[in-house]
């Protein structure tokens, strides 16, 4: 189970965005690297090509670049500080009565599910 997510609220522990805080857009598990909303900006030069409407699109536009896992930590939900994550097995029910278990997130700094 992973511990970043998508969705997840982070905030930045290295690099030149340290200290900002942002929302997981995307998790790219292969290159273990996260983009995160408004952190890594970097500018891309479009090339201007023709779409189906017949509008021309080009020019610099500034998007999210990955940035790596280990460079960003979640945040608790209940103190709003970084904290590290944990995993605990919890038993649930099935519509059809069978028992089932679950893994869990939680954030170790206050206990709350994340």
């Amino acid at each position: 189970m992973a511990r970043i997510k998508k969705g997840d609220q982070v905030i930045v522990i290295a690099g030149k965005d340290k200290g900002k805080t942002g929302r997981v857009l995307e998790v790219l598990k292969d290159v273990d690297r996260v983009v995160v909303e408004g952190v890594q900006r970097v500018t891309k030069h479009t090339k201007v090509g023709q779409s189906a409407n017949g509008a021309r699109t080009g020019g610099i536009e500034t998007v999210e670049a990955p940035i790596h896992a280990s460079n960003v930590m979640p945040i608790d939900p209940k103190t709003k500080k970084r904290t590290r994550v944990g995993f605990r097995v919890e038993e649930g029910q099935r519509p059809n009565g069978r028992k089932r278990t679950v893994r869990v997130r939680y954030a170790k700094k206050s206990g709350e599910d994340l």
